[in-house]
């Protein structure tokens, strides 16, 4: 098997919870499976650009996930050789909504 490019981690609040792990948990075991599978494309194909990822902002990442009837974001950055997943939601419009890149800038930056 190839080596990835990236190591995956989880945010983790200074509380020591991690609220992408969390939240992948609320999820179907499918959605979870095709949510992990593209983090995997990432994790060992690394830079990658659209339809799977898209640049949001300096250094925050999305990887666009379509589950069953529905869409899914995961905003990461990158640093250290590391890929860290800072935030992940459901998306319900077509924007990815204001306060979900402020939280994955907020968490980036340690706030």
């Amino acid at each position: 098997m190839n080596k990835p490019t990236l190591e995956v981690r989880f945010f983790k609040t200074d509380g020591g919870t991690e609220p992408v792990r969390d939240w992948l948990r609320e999820l179907s075991a499918i959605d979870r499976k095709t949510i992990g599978e593209d983090i995997k494309t990432v994790q060992f194909g690394w830079p990658l650009g659209m339809p799977l990822v898209r640049k949001m902002d300096k250094d925050i990442w999305e990887v666009r996930i379509h589950l069953e009837g529905r869409i899914a974001r995961v905003l990461f950055t990158v640093s250290d050789g590391k890929i860290v997943l800072l935030h992940g939601f459901i998306k319900k419009s077509k924007a990815t909504p204001k306060p979900d890149l402020k939280l994955a800038k907020d968490r980036m930056r340690g706030e």
